[in-house]
């Protein structure tokens, strides 16, 4: 059974808020708006990478698993090291798009109409937080309706959303973090109701490398 944030665009993080910073050192909204979308323009995406990812769904039904994940561009490998639903050892070559990807997923002005609300400390970083809307009625069942924006690099740490396939309506949250010279989801959540019963998938990223290459084999089955 294919879970929740991999058939969807639903990606998630919990977080917990800090206390206010205060405004009075604090750039104007606008300003940081700007910054934003000149970070997001700057973005180096990694040649290739490699990665460990595991997931965790609380039913129904319950699921753990753990990967380990080789990509160049949209070429993927993706071993299914063990898990609850899964055999050992199992491995997925395929050719997809990083769904995951900040530049993917970050609401830019235009598309998405911007409130700013106020500045916060998260998990140790200033950011500023932003309430967010889609200018359009088409969705395509995503829409984030949250971002908090690093006032250091002015890029995501955290962005909050909705989603529905029609059925299915969820909520979830998702983080970002500064990884050598790229920006990479570090953790992600979503909880949705099946049949009336609460479900919870968790996805965690860790063990980031970025080789210069990966040898042609990596992608061949």
């Amino acid at each position: 059974m294919k879970h929740f944030l991999c058939t969807s665009i639903a990606l998630a993080l919990l977080t917990t808020l800090g206390v206010t910073t205060g405004n009075a050192a604090a750039l104007d909204s606008q300003i940081v708006l700007g910054r934003y979308v000149r970070a997001l323009d700057a973005l180096v995406v990694p040649k290739n990478v490699i990665y460990s990812y595991a997931v965790s769904q609380a039913g129904p039904p319950d699921i753990e698993q753990k990967h380990l994940v080789y990509r160049s561009g949209s070429a993927v490998r993706d071993e299914l090291l063990g898990g609850s639903t899964i055999k050992p050892k199992e491995t997925i070559i395929t050719d997809r798009v990083d769904r995951y990807a900040i530049a993917r997923v970050a609401p830019r002005p235009g598309v998405y109409g911007f409130l700013f609300v106020r500045t916060v400390v998260e998990n140790g970083s200033m950011v500023y937080l932003y309430d967010t809307f889609p200018l359009s009625s088409d969705t395509s069942g995503f829409a984030v309706t949250e971002i908090a924006i690093d006032a250091a690099s002015f890029l995501p740490r955290r962005i909050a959303f909705r989603t529905t396939n029609g059925v299915v309506t969820g909520k979830g949250q998702l983080q970002y973090v500064p990884v050598e010279a790229y920006w990479m989801p570090v953790s992600a959540t979503i909880s949705v109701a099946l049949g009336g019963k609460p479900a919870q998938e968790r996805i965690t990223w860790s063990g980031y490398r970025f080789p210069a290459a990966l040898p042609a084999l990596t992608f061949t089955r």
